[in-house]
């Protein structure tokens, strides 16, 4: 996501500065579940979760929003961090 997805890395650890980590990386955990992870996304589920509300996050009507893909990170692609190429 490049810019746009660093600033809302920013915003998901500035939750921090009000939230408890516990809750912040449970609401993390639920975004991912749910293929729905962007700051908006985290901080909704964080509010519910701590308003015992139910979550009302609909993806069917936010088609723009990235999809996640979770991968296990291969050793090798931090190598181009030490030749600065991209991997």
């Amino acid at each position: 996501m490049g810019k746009a997805g660093k600033r809302e890395y920013v915003q998901v650890l500035r939750l921090l500065e009000t939230f408890e980590l516990n809750e912040v990386q449970q609401a993390i955990g639920d975004a991912l579940q749910r293929g729905a992870i962007g700051f908006d996304a985290v901080k909704h589920l964080l509010l519910c979760r701590i308003e015992r509300k139910p979550p009302r996050l609909n993806l069917d009507v936010y088609p723009y929003l990235p999809k996640t893909e979770v991968r296990l990170t291969q050793a090798c692609a931090y190598l181009s961090l030490l030749t600065g190429e991209a991997a």
